[in-house]
């Protein structure tokens, strides 16, 4: 899948974006503010560890918007469940947050999704 100059750029931009997922047990819309991390050159939605109702959604409806500055653009999560991947992506992501705790914690309890556009 390719992404657009204007997408990326706009991903580049935003760290803080708006996603849309639908609920999982509601089927409605649910719209929330996350970050976007980029490693290895794809963008990624993740968070500290715990769980979060816009990671299972995503596990139930996989598509979801994007909400960017100026536009929304449809969106696919893919989930990223291998040890050796999760760990290629928090060992990008991790260590260059200074709240962050340690990478262990995020490879055990952190949701991770690819963000693959349509």
């Amino acid at each position: 899948m390719t992404m657009t100059d204007e997408v990326r750029e706009a991903l580049d931009q935003q760290q803080t974006v708006d996603i849309t997922t639908i609920g999982r047990r509601s089927g409605q819309p649910r719209r929330i503010e996350t970050w976007r991390y980029l490693a290895g050159g794809r963008y990624w939605l993740t968070g500290s560890p715990g769980s979060r109702d816009w990671y299972a959604n995503l596990l139930a409806h996989p598509a979801f918007t994007l909400h960017l500055t100026g536009r929304d653009v449809a969106a696919r999560a893919r989930p990223v469940t291998d040890p050796e991947e999760r760990a290629r992506v928090f060992g990008e992501i991790v260590p260059g947050l200074s709240w962050a705790g340690s990478l262990e914690s995020w490879l055990e309890g952190s949701p991770l999704v690819e963000i693959e556009l349509d």
